[in-house]
């Protein structure tokens, strides 16, 4: 298969190559549809140009709308921030600590709402979750 450590070594630098064109199209494309300033056409051009023509589209995109990269990734990653913050605060505070479920029962039993074995079953469930 290789001739000699001429030819293994050029396959190695052409598969470094793709490889490197391969992350590059992934990174580009990412940017492209996460962009929310192109159209759809625009879009599908960028594509068609990046594919095409490999190492020159990359470069072009690089050089036009490469300066917004890290803005849109910023962007992105502050809203992905967000909404999971904001997930975690409705799911703590739906169910409740367990000091607030006991003392909310505590004023049920209190009240004649509750029995007292009704009481120690929702103590008990309060303090195993």
């Amino acid at each position: 298969m290789f001739n000699d450590n001429g030819s293994f070594l050029l396959a190695l630098f052409e598969f470094f190559l793709f490889f490197a064109w391969f992350m590059c199209l992934f990174w580009v494309l990412g940017d492209v549809f996460r962009s929310k300033d192109l159209g759809g056409g625009a879009k599908t051009l960028w594509v068609i140009f990046v594919i095409v023509i490999p190492w020159l589209g990359i470069l072009v995109y690089l050089i036009v709308r490469g300066h917004g990269m890290q803005d849109r990734q910023m962007q992105q990653a502050q809203e992905i921030q967000a909404a999971q913050a904001s997930y975690i605060k409705s799911v703590a505070s739906s169910s409740g600590s367990a000091t607030t479920q006991i003392a909310d029962a505590k004023g049920l039993l209190d009240s004649g709402a509750i029995t007292p074995a009704e009481f120690e079953q929702i103590k008990a469930k309060a303090l195993a979750s």
